[in-house]
């Protein structure tokens, strides 16, 4: 035993400098190359290959009865690399919408419009008497505008606004082909107008569909503002169904943060596949402060307002040929009126009429014909409650002209002091909606034209 130890003795003596060669030798390649070092953290294991055979799909390394402290190397290597925090919509969103700008801007165009317009321009000063010897200046006014390709027949959809009163309209192509547009028809209660241009080979836009338009969806707006050319912003839908805005008639926008100058207004506000969901049409004044306010009409009311323009030059409306305007009257609860046409103010506890009132009548027209009397007050169409006058004239809107319809409210009168109601119950024959309808609601604003 003593022997063999003084050998195992001498063994190390002679090995030792070589061993320390052999370590000496090993921290200097590590210190020369740290990357073959395994990263902190990581236990190095027999490493489990993930193969794919040809064909076939791949095969998984771990099977239910392995321990669960086995891992694949190349699991491992997923694990230790950086981790996305963004949601799974934002990391899988669209980089960019130029596929969709490029499905819809070829159908959107300019158009410019020119017309003459004649002022008596009087020296200051000059009396009233001689301003009629002033010989009137023929001056030619310039426009600018957009429109949408719907037809491949060369229809173009633009706003009534544009073209209202122009002589002369021209329709220029995002390719850089131009033409002479003829007016098909246009619809001031809803600021839409059809166009068509003698061209061919025309591109036409895909239609959407904005009642299914989201609050925070994505939108693009199109068109040539402020004439310099084709332009694309971007935005989100801000809100839907807006009205009482003072456009149109017939208001029911899509408000968008998309960027809407003047010379936008017939062009394109399209979803995020490039369909068109809205033609824009304004955007509220920046003299007040505002920004980022759009508004568009949805392609759901245009359908029906293009397809009657193409048919048939105009869109044809029920007509009740009343000044109306909408009513809050404080009443006794005495006054004849069913308690149930009544609404109670929960300050004051007294009892309120709310309706619409006829205030005026167009001499022979429906509502004169069928005995509705101004003071009239409305409350019920064909037994559905109606909200305002707005309310009454969008639902006679939607019947055709000749259509019968029945009127429900009240007759008011006085009784010596008191004011009385007796039930009122009219059968109009609708007849069709003046195109010039909208010019008397700019005349008398107190009023809407039903």
């Amino acid at each position: 035993m003593r022997q063999f130890l003084h050998r195992l003795t001498s063994a190390a003596q002679y090995l030792s400098p070589w061993i320390s060669l052999g370590l000496a030798g090993a921290l200097l390649a590590v210190w020369s190359h740290p990357e073959w070092l395994p990263p902190q953290g990581t236990a190095v294991g027999p490493a489990t290959f993930i193969t794919t055979p040809p064909g076939g799909s791949r095969s998984n390394p771990l099977s239910a009865t392995q321990p669960t402290a086995t891992t694949s190397f190349a699991t491992e290597l997923v694990a230790e690399g950086p981790t996305s925090t963004l949601p799974a919509e934002r990391a899988t969103g669209p980089a960019s919408y130029a596929d969709a700008v490029a499905r819809a801007a070829p159908a959107v165009v300019g158009i410019n419009t020119e017309s003459v317009v004649r002022e008596r321009a009087a020296p200051p000063g000059l009396p009233e008497a001689f301003r009629t010897l002033v010989p009137d200046t023929a001056q030619r006014v310039e426009g600018a505008g957009s429109g949408v390709i719907i037809d491949p027949r060369g229809y173009v959809l633009t706003n009534q606004h544009v073209i209202a009163g122009v002589a002369v309209v021209t329709v220029q192509l995002a390719d850089g082909r131009t033409a002479p547009a003829r007016l098909v028809g246009s619809d001031p209660d809803t600021d839409l107008a059809v166009l068509q241009i003698p061209l061919q080979h025309l591109p036409v836009i895909a239609l959407g569909r904005s009642d299914h338009l989201r609050v925070g969806d994505v939108v693009l707006a199109i068109g040539n503002p402020l004439a310099l050319g084709q332009t694309v912003t971007q935005g989100i839908v801000s809100a839907t169904g807006r009205g009482q805005l003072g456009l149109a008639m017939f208001e029911n926008f899509v408000q968008t943060d998309a960027a809407i100058n003047p010379g936008n207004s017939g062009g394109a506000l399209i979803d995020t596949a490039g369909r068109l969901v809205g033609i824009n049409t304004a955007v509220l004044s920046r003299q007040s402060g505002t920004e980022g306010i759009g508004f568009a009409i949805p392609i759901n009311l245009v359908r029906g307002v293009m397809a009657e323009l193409i048919d048939n030059g105009r869109v044809a409306r029920g007509w009740l040929g009343a000044g109306l305007r909408d009513l809050d009257m404080e009443v006794a609860s005495d006054a004849g009126l069913v308690r149930s046409d009544l609404a109670r103010d929960a300050n004051s506890g007294l009892w309120h009429l709310r309706g619409v009132a006829v205030v005026g009548l167009i001499d022979h027209g429906p509502g004169d014909q069928a005995q509705l009397g101004t003071g009239d007050v409305v409350l019920r169409l064909d037994g559905h409650r109606v909200t305002d006058a707005r309310d009454l004239v969008t639902r006679l809107a939607l019947r055709r002209p000749g259509s019968k319809v029945q009127l429900s409210g009240y007759r008011l009168g006085t009784n010596g002091s008191a004011r009385s109601a007796t039930p009122l119950n009219v059968t109009v024959t609708l007849g069709e909606r003046p195109q010039d309808a909208q010019q008397l609601a700019t005349r008398y604003p107190s009023l809407i034209p039903g």
